[in-house]
């Protein structure tokens, strides 16, 4: 039996509280932003407006939001403090769609919006508009109210994107749908200019999940042309292994700069790996593994594997350690392998299952040994460990063979050819394919 997912009318989120899941409140949700899309498509909705209590508006993405119910929005409290600021591609829901004046398509007739639902897409984290509240006539408060009625997104018209145009919103909306490494041969294709302002238009998120499938060339490129704040937030919003690396192409003064504006947890994993040679375990790896303490449950370990940002390489398997939980932990004491967490109880604790005859790699692991490691004991990912017994992160496959394949192999039509619809085909698409999920901004 399908499940329903509930609608949400924006005009009774207005005002509304934004707690973390601590339960303490990060501010008050001011409005929404929305992405419009080609035609009668609905749109998804980025991101919430808040306003904190210093007053400054922040961004916070959807991908944060855990909970819109009884009256408050629960997020997972890892928020941006910096200022918003509106985008060109991006429409505020309160600011620009509500009074607004439409038609519907099927009369032709002119309403006024009075309200918009939004809807949670099953099994996912995105949000889209799918209905319009509008009411019939000229409105306005001191005239007669006409009839009111609710409609779908599709049945009115004077939103959505032209479909002529060249502008970067009107490209933005022709990709939305390919994943990040299509995306990724599409850019690398536009020229300068083109690819600078599509760039300028991606949300964070959807950016750094591209920009760790470009070549090197390109990234340093669009990086350079970024605002130095934007540059750090999308530094941020990549793998540090991948923030790592592309840093390690800018010069000392650039490289210094940008880490002293991110976060200084998220600038302490990126220095940590660039402190170990490239192509060593210590370079390739991610400080972000799943990592679990000895007393969690197979259901913990379950859930922490459904997140839908992790790739399939680092939802395979969840290491076991003493605290702390971040990397670099307590002790490591093992991992369990996904399909054996499937085969126990929910209840079951991690420490009964786990691995200990599965040996670790060291940082200074050279790449040889981590590819002869990985084809010796048929895994996907292995997790470095430092002389103290602290795990620091773990090696996937798909790093390994970013730096096994020759140079060009980007160049080389290995990906084939992109065709969606409104878009163009992009041969021979200079991509690494990470299997990473594109949300948020």
């Amino acid at each position: 039996m399908a499940v329903v997912t509930p609608r949400i009318f924006v005009s009774h989120l207005s005002g509304m509280a934004v707690f973390d899941p601590n339960g303490d409140q990060v501010g008050r949700l001011r409005d929404l932003v929305a992405l419009l899309r080609i035609g009668d498509r609905p749109p998804r909705l980025l991101g919430l407006v808040v306003e904190v209590i210093s007053r400054r508006r922040i961004f916070v993405p959807m991908t944060r939001v855990t909970g819109v119910e009884s009256g408050q929005i629960v997020t997972t409290g890892v928020v941006n403090m910096r200022r918003f600021e509106q985008r060109a591609s991006e429409t505020l829901v309160f600011g620009e769609l509500l009074d607004r004046r439409v038609r519907l398509v099927e009369t032709g007739e002119e309403v006024t919006v009075l309200d918009i639902g939004i809807i949670q897409l099953p099994a996912r984290r995105d949000w889209e508009i799918d209905k319009v509240f509008v009411r019939r006539g000229k409105g306005g408060a001191l005239r007669r109210k006409g009839e009111v009625l609710t409609v779908e997104w599709s049945a009115v018209t004077g939103f959505s994107l032209e479909e002529h145009g060249q502008g970067a919103e009107n490209l933005l909306a022709t990709f939305e749908q390919l994943r990040p490494a299509d995306l990724a041969g599409v850019l690398h294709h536009l020229s300068p200019k083109r690819r600078a302002e599509v760039a300028a238009a991606l949300d964070d998120d959807r950016l750094a999940d591209v920009m760790e499938e470009l070549p090197e060339d390109d990234q340093v490129e669009i990086i350079g042309k970024l605002k130095d704040e934007r540059a750090a937030d999308v530094l941020e919003a990549m793998d540090p292994d991948d923030a790592a690396d592309l840093l390690s192409e800018l010069s000392e003064e650039e490289k210094e700069r940008l880490l002293t504006l991110m976060r200084p947890e998220e600038a302490a994993d990126v220095r940590r790996l660039m402190s170990y040679e490239e192509r060593t375990a210590g370079g390739l790896m991610t400080t972000e593994p799943i990592v679990l303490r000895p007393d969690a449950t197979v259901a913990d370990a379950l859930a922490r594997v459904r997140d839908p940002d992790l790739s399939p390489a680092l939802a395979a398997q969840v290491y076991v350690c003493r605290p702390p939980d971040e990397t670099p932990t307590g002790k490591y004491l093992g991992l369990v392998h996904f399909q054996r967490l499937l085969r126990d109880p929910p209840f079951t604790l991690v420490s009964f299952i786990v691995d200990t005859d599965l040996p670790a790699l060291r940082p200074d692991t050279p790449l040889p040994e981590v590819t002869g490691y990985l084809a010796a004991y048929n895994m996907v990912a292995a997790p470095v460990v430092d002389e103290g017994g602290a795990l620091l992160g773990a090696v996937t496959v798909d790093d390994v063979l970013d730096h096994l394949l020759p140079d060009d192999w980007r160049e080389a039509g290995l990906h084939g050819r992109t065709d969606t619809a409104g878009a163009p085909g992009a041969a021979g698409a200079p991509v690494r394919s990470r299997g990473k999920t594109a949300d948020g901004r």
